[in-house]
Formats: C-alpha cells, structure tokens, sequence
C-alpha cells in the first residue's frame, strides 16, 4: 500500500481549515513550533507543507512576521479618474479608509511645484490608510493648497473620502494629471501600518489631481501592499 507522506496531510489539514474559515484571508498561520506539536511532527516537515502551499498561492511568507493565508490581489485602477472607494468596491471588496493625522505646515519644494504654489506656501497635509474588507492595503499621504481649500481639514476629518471632501469644499470634479510608480521596500513605519514585514516589497505611486480648468488640487503619495494590489494602468 502506498502512504501519503506527513507533509502532504499536513497541507491537507491546514488547506481545509482555510477552506472552512478557521483562517481568513489575511491571518496568521500558528508557528512552525506549534504546527509541528499539532501534528506531532519535526519543523522540517511543517516547513516542506508551507512551502508547497506558498508554490500553490495559499499562504505566503512575511520575513520576519510568519505565514500568512494569501488574498487574491485587488485590481486598483489608475487612470484619468482614479478614485479608492469605486476602485474597491468594483473587485467586491468594502472599502473604508482611517485617518492618521490631518495637519497645516509649509510646503516643502516638490510639493509647492506640483501645485503651483509660492515656495513655503500653506498646504493641509492628511495622512492615511487605505483598506479593503478590514485589511489595509496602503498608506497614503495628500497634500492640497490650503488658501484655495481652507475648509478641508474639517471636512476630511468628518467624511474622509477625498472625493466627497474636496465637493464639499467647491471642487466637484478632479482627475489625474500624471502618476509615477515605483517599486519600493517599506521602511518600519509603513510596515507597522500595513501589516508587513519591515523591508517587503510595496509600490508607491507619486501623482497629481487638477480641477476641470487643470489647476493642481490634490498632490499625493501612496504606498501600496505589493501582495495585496496590482496596479492597472488605462485611460479611464
């Protein structure tokens, strides 16, 4: 009789707890230590089991944080109109965003220059994460003119959406003058914030949004989960 080897029920047995729900999209697996005591196994076994189960796309490996039960990566968008909340939602995922800070300082040199502001110019700068179905996805920081937009920091504090904030605020319209992408490595902070290993990989896009007369309103990064979002690129 031919058996099956541990490793491959052990792959079993941790494939059908995710398929039940006992591990969502997101958590943690246990440690090494406490698989192989569950199993009554050495490591080296525990350890082949997650690896075959990482080829598969199940988990993946965080450096330094685990294992983790893999989501499929959420399109995001980024055209002349890109906005968080229908991006999301399109992929069947909730949307929902947390606000870090919202603060009034100088603007530093790029940011003055991309909104064709006087040099140390007041901007409102809001600070944020950005998730999908209670995970976060990326960590944004916006950056708007506040002579033109005095109203906004309240407005973003009370809504959030910068879509909403910004009509609220007389701009009803918006959409994307340029983006640059570029792949990156989250330093401790980011990492803290989405979850990560400090030093996995994560995209971080540096854009600007103009009103319907092509006046800059909205300067902004964003630092993107690299497992969690695949940026698409079009014209919409």
């Amino acid at each position: 009789m031919t058996r099956t080897a541990i490793w491959q029920t052990i792959k079993r047995s941790l494939t059908t707890d995710i398929a039940e729900g006992r591990f969502s999209t997101g958590d943690r697996l246990p440690t090494e230590a406490q698989l192989a005591g569950r199993f009554g196994v050495n490591r080296h076994t525990v350890r082949r089991a997650l690896a075959t189960m990482a080829e598969e796309g199940l988990v993946h490996p965080r450096r330094g944080s685990g294992v983790f039960v893999a989501a499929t990566p959420t399109d995001y968008a980024i055209g002349r109109r890109v906005r968080f909340h229908q991006n999301i939602a399109a992929s069947g995922r909730t949307p929902a965003k947390r606000v870090l800070s919202i603060t009034t300082q100088a603007a530093g040199a790029s940011e003055a220059e991309a909104l064709r502001l006087d040099p140390g110019a007041a901007v409102h700068v809001y600070d944020g994460l950005s998730l999908a179905d209670g995970q976060p996805v990326a960590v944004f920081q916006s950056i708007f003119p506040a002579e033109r937009l005095p109203g906004l920091p309240e407005a973003l504090e009370r809504i959030a959406s910068v879509t909403e904030a910004l009509a609220a605020c007389g701009v009803p319209d918006y959409t994307r003058v340029s983006t640059r992408i570029t792949a990156k490595e989250a330093n401790a902070t980011q990492a803290l914030h989405l979850q990560i290993a400090e030093g996995a990989p994560i995209l971080r896009t540096v854009s600007v949004n103009a009103d319907p007369d092509g006046v800059p309103v909205e300067f902004g990064r964003t630092w993107f989960a690299g497992d969690r979002v695949t940026l698409t690129v079009g014209d919409e």
